[in-house]
């Protein structure tokens, strides 16, 4: 038997800024929005930060290089160390579609050191969702510098509508990932401390 940490030091720091990180974009995003709604509703103010538009702006770009930074760093840390490899794939639409129904059913193992096909799903798409993000507001903040990507987005309108719903679409994943931590609370303090997992010869693993 061997100990394998849970999560990373990486991939701990990154939660943990993304999570600081993403309140203050969408808080500010909220305030832009309503600015110059896109749909027939807006946000209640006191969901917003920055207080009017100018502060809106100011603490969407103020945070967009935080995020730009700490995203940059877990890609390139994933990527090279392998943790995207190993963690994320593979993974097939029937692995997936066995998955949802076993955790439909409450029959779905849950193994610290590894995700099942649904997480991994959710995993990559929202880092797809996230790169769909940053390149539609870019879009939207340079929309002459950035004319290439405005043109490719379908105009400056319809890149709005793109950024919109791409940060829904992590809201709706954050909102799934607290859930599950709500369901399997044990998940919770390994993302903390890093926590560790026993792995036997067979392959299993405990936490510790």
């Amino acid at each position: 038997m061997r100990k394998k940490r849970i999560h990373p030091w990486p991939v701990r720091l990154c939660h943990w800024i993304n999570l600081l990180v993403m309140i203050g974009m969408v808080m500010s995003g909220w305030g832009i929005y309503n600015a110059d709604p896109i749909f027939n509703f807006t946000f209640p103010q006191s969901a917003t930060l920055g207080g009017w538009l100018g502060g809106n702006i100011g603490w969407h770009l103020a945070v967009m290089w935080v995020l730009a930074a700490n995203g940059l760093f877990y890609v390139l840390w994933g990527l090279f160390s392998g943790h995207f490899r190993q963690r994320f794939f593979p993974f097939t639409p029937t692995s997936v579609w066995h998955d949802f129904i076993s955790a439909l059913r409450f029959r779905l193992s849950h193994k610290s050191t590894q995700y099942n096909a649904v997480q991994k799903l959710m995993y990559v798409g929202v880092l797809l969702l996230g790169l769909l993000l940053v390149l539609s507001g870019l879009s939207i903040w340079k929309p002459v510098q950035f004319s290439g990507l405005v043109y490719l987005m379908g105009g400056f309108t319809i890149a709005r509508y793109v950024h919109f719903f791409a940060m829904s679409g992590i809201m709706l994943f954050v909102v799934v990932h607290v859930v599950m931590v709500a369901l399997v609370p044990k998940t919770l303090p390994s993302m903390i401390t890093g926590g560790n997992a026993v792995i036997k010869n067979s392959g299993e693993s405990a936490d510790e």
